[in-house]
């Protein structure tokens, strides 16, 4: 049972193809925030926060987060960094 899973897909996918893909599409669902549901956009911008290296970009996502989601802003950093920012 903990054989490789042979699926080509998978097989041949890093995680650091993963994650950048799923990066990507996070930004996607940011650049049109008007077609996405707000829980959607909410996920979207926790993932730009959580995996961008840019400073920016990563101010623009938490404060989108905090006109959408009413919790106070450090549960909001506690869910978009769930490890303290530690590697």
């Amino acid at each position: 049972m903990t054989a490789p899973l042979s699926h080509p897909m998978i097989a041949s996918a890093s995680s650091a193809d993963w994650i950048h893909d799923r990066l990507t599409e996070a930004r996607g669902v940011l650049a049109d925030t008007t077609r996405h549901p707000d829980s959607l956009v909410i996920l979207a911008a926790r993932i730009v926060a959580g995996q961008t290296d840019d400073a920016a970009e990563c101010a623009e996502a938490i404060d989108l987060l905090r006109r959408l989601d009413g919790r106070p802003l450090h549960v909001l950093a506690a869910a978009a960094f769930p490890k303290s920012g530690a590697a």
